[in-house]
């Protein structure tokens, strides 16, 4: 049970939890407000704002930095791996997105002329990626929530 407990008390674990958690909310309810339906898929699926990815990584690396020193070896694995993770997100999946996209748009004109549908499971998912907006937003709430969960 030491294990278990042990994992629950993480602040590191638990901060990169919660600022993905957080984001996926926030991410759901502000597709919701802009497109005016609500589509449970946000809550788990990439792509959005905020960015999940930027709020999960951002969080981690605040909380090993407050908790084990900004000038340690593991602060900078956390924040190198936070850096990549964030310019992915804003770089090769988003222009996997924009390909989706286009592709989707493809085989839309092409399923009208032939006349067949294909169903959601065969499209390719357009949420991936993040603009610069969107994992700075992501940013901001990891910082937020690493900075609040480790001074409680």
């Amino acid at each position: 049970m030491s294990i278990i407990n042990d994992i629950f008390h993480n602040r590191i674990l638990l901060a990169g939890l919660m600022g993905w958690g957080l984001a996926q909310i926030l991410k759901t309810i502000i597709f919701f407000i802009v497109h005016k339906k609500l589509q449970w898929e946000r809550l788990f699926g990439d792509g959005g704002m905020p960015s999940g990815h930027s709020a999960t990584v951002t969080a981690v690396a605040v909380s090993v930095g407050l908790q084990c020193g900004f000038n340690t070896p593991v602060f900078a694995i956390a924040m190198i791996l936070a850096i990549i993770v964030m310019h992915d997100a804003m770089g090769v999946r988003l222009e996997t997105g924009k390909q989706a996209k286009l592709l989707n748009d493809m085989t839309e004109v092409l399923e009208k002329l032939s006349g067949t549908d294909l169903s959601n499971e065969e499209k390719l998912k357009e949420f991936v990626g993040h603009t610069p907006f969107q994992v700075l937003m992501g940013m901001i709430l990891g910082l937020i929530v690493g900075i609040v969960l480790n001074l409680i």
